[in-house]
């Protein structure tokens, strides 16, 4: 997967590390690394300091509300490690509600819901830039 996340990150020692703790964190969580790959790219592009118009923090754009509902006050959203954990944790959560329907789960993810444009966009990096045949 390193040569695929050169593209987004430049430095060889970060795509090193941060390709570890995505394996890490998905495999922790029941989650495919290469969807959390996808949708790493989707929300933000690998820009572990994005911010988005409705506040969602870092790497997997978090809402500053999952604080409260799965972490301590101090976490820092923008910490790219602790911002994988709880990316990771909420799509695996909202997998479990949606039995396992990826597609409905990365809407609840992005707070769509019956809409479809978002898991397309998911789907669309999966399959074109991190699906390997095993």
């Amino acid at each position: 997967m390193e040569p695929r996340l050169t593209r987004f990150v430049d430095d060889e020692a970060l795509r090193g590390e941060l390709l570890q703790r995505i394996y890490r964190e998905a495999r922790l969580a029941g989650l495919a690394p290469e969807v959390v790959l996808a949708v790493i790219q989707v929300e933000s592009a690998f820009q572990a300091d994005a911010v988005s118009s409705a506040g969602a923090v870092g790497l997997m754009q978090i809402m500053p509300f999952w604080i409260r509902e799965l972490g301590r006050s101090a976490d820092d959203l923008m910490d790219p490690w602790l911002n994988l954990r709880y990316g990771c944790t909420i799509l695996a959560h909202y997998l479990t509600v949606e039995r396992g329907d990826l597609t409905r789960a990365l809407a609840r993810y992005n707070g769509s819901l019956g809409k479809t444009w978002y898991p397309e966009r998911v789907m669309r990096a999966l399959t074109e830039q991190w699906w390997v045949e095993r």
